[in-house]
């Protein structure tokens, strides 16, 4: 569908990427993953055409539309928002006015009646085709899934809020004609029910593309391959995020064996020509140049690998232990002006629970946590804090900061005991360095922003943490390190978060916020899934007949069959990947035998086999995958 050869990209004397190769092939689904700054966005805008490359070419192949969410901008804001989704019909809008108007003027029996009734039947038939019977469903639909009710569809888009154009602009891409999507963050601004949606339009779809997301879980959801952007060159990987991380683990491995290997040998190798020099003959001046250009060949090809791309890394700690009872809630109810928030929320919180606040869009999250913290007057209810709780809070609007103040001022005025020395060394664990200690806080982005909060929660010893969306504008490495530093902690969390791959990762209960209260929800995510969303039971449903019942009969055996054949080639392949993988460990155990590694063309033929081992296995488990995938669905 797309070929990308040798895209080099660079803003003056920055290099983004460099020689980057790549294709995108019918049915992938691509999860583009790379640190903030690595060159993403730029990429998609490369791919269509909003900007021209350095150098390098990127060929769309025949029949394939690139469809970018920026594309779909809504520029009639007095247009409502179904109507604005209707837009992507206009040519099915169009056959159906012109049936309007030939179903007119035939009941009337004007013109050539013969001719209209041809080009009537033409018409029907491209409508039947091309979806003219359910695009209209699919609108609403699509609408009603990323949290549109009826009367936000009717509302004009001027009315709208920017989460809910985001929205829109998405519903209008999802219903494009295009056939390989460029998503970028799909998921902000949606609410898990959203979110859950989106998941289940793409795997349904049968469109391939390309997304860049810090959802991890969405990301496992709807990805079957990874590229990630680091150190200015594209990395391709089998399978989705989580699949990822090991192939990455030993992909790092394999570049740090192979650049040791080498450098062993030029060692060698440059010990040779050294004693050959000494001797002085003829026949050693001669070997010591053999040599030395074997030397120049290997260090044409050795490849030093690279340093992981700059992360946040810290801890969170509390400095004294509260009692066991941290908060209890009793019947809270908040309205805004006349319009109920919430009521009859109660909850108890004891020391070392993790628990996660979850509920949809609007339904008053943030606003609980700011009524706990006292920002907020409930209309009702209590509010107590148990003996020694010291709260710490993460506010995703980052409204708690000075905007005149640098990055300097804003940690010593708020810990003014810590020295010049101890700040810039707490703000280079969060990327903050040399000069940019002292950039304005009003210049930030939000993710540094973020930055910059996560460390005054670091400093703060809080021993209870009341967390507001922490992932936002963190980039994929940095919620990685956010989610260990949390797994590390020794205090109490309570977190708002859409971030289920962090929710499965850390809750112990779950919270979910509802107009009528809190519902309780022991374990994680995917407890939670199943005790809140539990599979409905199909209806029973009148006898078939028995022409129905002879073709299910008959698509049963099928089915059967295929999946017998299916897991004999499994049970083949597990055998085909124990012997690779133990013919791998034999060649990786004789290459580091001494008598191998002194003797470079058996060292040679050894890496050889062992590269050609490792691709193999890497088939073998994509197949495997595959396999396994088919078979489960």
């Amino acid at each position: 569908m797309l070929t990308v050869g040798g895209l080099t990209m660079d803003f003056g004397e920055q290099l983004l990427f460099d020689q980057m190769n790549f294709e995108v092939q019918p049915g992938d689904r691509i999860g583009l993953i790379g640190v903030n700054g690595s060159g993403k966005t730029t990429l998609f805008k490369l791919l269509t055409g909003q900007l021209s490359p350095t150098k390098g070419s990127i060929v769309i192949h025949k029949n394939v539309s690139v469809g970018y969410m920026e594309q779909h901008v809504c520029r009639h804001l007095e247009r409502s928002a179904y109507d604005e989704v209707l837009t992507n019909f206009s040519d099915l809008m169009d056959m159906e006015a012109e049936l309007e108007g030939l179903h007119a003027l035939i009941a009337a029996r004007q013109g050539d009646i013969e001719r209209m009734v041809e080009r009537q039947a033409f018409l029907q038939e491209e409508l039947l085709r091309k979806g003219g019977l359910t695009y209209r469903s699919r609108s609403r639909s699509a609408l009603l899934g990323l949290g549109f009710d009826d009367e936000k569809m009717n509302l004009p888009i001027r009315s709208l809020s920017g989460g809910q154009r985001a929205k829109l602009q998405l519903a209008k891409l999802l219903l494009s004609p295009a056939n390989l999507l460029l998503l970028d963050e799909p998921t902000n601004h949606l609410d898990t029910a959203s979110v859950e949606w989106l998941e289940s339009f793409l795997l349904e779809s049968g469109s391939s593309y390309i997304v860049i997301s810090h959802d991890r879980y969405f990301l496992d959801k709807t990805t079957n391959k990874t590229f990630e952007l680091e150190h200015k060159k594209m990395t391709r990987y089998h399978g989705n995020y989580s699949a990822y991380l090991p192939q990455k683990q030993e992909h790092e491995l394999s570049l740090q064996r192979a650049y040791d290997n080498t450098m062993r040998e030029i060692t060698r190798l440059e010990g040779i020509v050294q004693q050959q020099r000494q001797w002085n003959r003829e026949k050693n001046i001669r070997t010591a140049e053999s040599k030395q250009k074997a030397i120049g060949r290997l260090q044409s090809t050795l490849q030093r690998p690279e340093s992981a791309p700059d992360s946040i890394h810290f801890g969170l700690s509390s400095q004294s232990q509260s009692g066991e009872d941290v908060l209890m809630v009793k019947k809270l109810a908040l309205s805004f002006g006349e319009t109920p928030l919430f009521r009859d929320v109660s909850f108890d919180i004891h020391r070392g629970e993790r628990i996660f606040l979850l509920g949809p869009n609007g339904c008053g999250k943030t606003s609980l946590l700011r009524l706990l913290l006292g920002q907020l007057s409930a209309q009702s209810g209590s509010v107590r804090f148990g003996v020694g709780v010291k709260p710490g809070y993460y506010d995703q609007i980052q409204t708690g900061m000075d905007s005149e103040k640098t990055v300097f001022e804003e940690i010593s005025d708020r810990f003014p005991a810590m020295t010049n020395t101890e700040i810039r060394s707490t703000l280079a664990r969060f990327l903050f360095k040399n000069d940019d200690v002292f950039k304005p806080l009003c210049t930030l982005s939000g993710g540094e922003r973020a930055r910059v909060l996560l460390a005054e929660l670091m400093l703060g010893g809080f021993n209870f943490l009341l967390l507001d969306e922490p992932t936002n504008h963190l980039d994929i490495h940095s919620v990685a390190a956010l989610q260990q530093a949390l797994k590390d902690y020794d205090g109490t969390l309570f977190i708002v978060s859409h971030d289920r791959y962090l929710i499965n990762a850390l809750a112990d209960k779950i919270f979910y916020l509802s107009p009528k209260g809190i519902e309780v929800f022991t374990g994680n995510y995917e407890d939670y899934l199943a005790k809140a969303q539990p599979f409905a039971k199909a209806p029973a449903s009148a006898e078939k007949p028995v022409e129905g019942r002879q073709s299910e009969y008959k698509k049963k055996r099928e089915n059967d069959a295929r999946r017998r054949r299916d897991r004999a080639r499994l049970t083949r392949l597990e055998a085909e990947i124990a012997r690779a993988e133990t013919r791998h460990a034999e060649v990786e155990a004789a290459s580091s035998d001494p008598s191998v590694t002194s003797d470079y063309q058996r060292l040679m033929s050894l890496t050889e086999e062992m590269a050609s081992l490792e691709q193999e296995i890497e088939a073998l488990y994509e197949e495997w995958s595959e396999l396994s995938e088919a078979l489960e669905s």
